[in-house]
Order: C-alpha cells, then structure tokens, then sequence
C-alpha cells in the first residue's frame, strides 16, 4: 500500500492510496465517522483499472491524527473479531 498525501491542512487532508484494498478503508471510514471530531470522511475509487482509492477527512482538528487513530481503533476491533473466531473455531 503506497499513501500520497495530495491537500493537507489544519482541517481537511485528501489522500491518494495505490495497492490497498476498498473494504479496508470502509472500515477505517467507519471508524472515522465515529469521531466527534470529523465532520466528513469519504472514500472514492477513482477507476477499478488504475486500483487508486482517494481518501477525504475533514475534521475539527488534525485530519491525519484522526485518521492514524482510527486505523489503530480499526486493527483493535479486527483483532478482536479475529479472536472471537479463532475461539468459536476450536
């Protein structure tokens, strides 16, 4: 996964990610738009063939702060369901 940031300021950061996959990102997204702090947080494939995501946070604070902790708050919850399987598993 390659991360480019395009516009960045002290309330809205737009990202360009090569290599990554959607359903990842919906899911830092998600953990986004949990944030009192972010008023909006899109993401966008820009064309299947060119597999470029663009990525937009606004926030009332630093944008890329947000989206650093949403993506850790992200690797918890995944972690935890992860757990929950492996257990219903054995």
């Amino acid at each position: 996964m390659q991360i480019q940031i395009m516009k960045s300021d002290a309330k809205e950061a737009n990202l360009s990610i090569l290599e990554a996959d959607v359903g990842t990102l919906y899911v830092i997204q998600h953990e986004l738009l949990k944030t009192k702090n972010v008023d909006f947080a899109g993401v966008v494939m820009k064309h299947p063939l060119t597999n470029e995501i663009w990525m937009r946070i606004n926030s009332k604070d630093s944008p890329i702060k947000n989206a650093v902790e949403a993506t850790n708050s992200a690797i918890k919850s995944v972690d935890n369901l992860k757990k929950l399987l492996n257990s219903k598993i054995k």
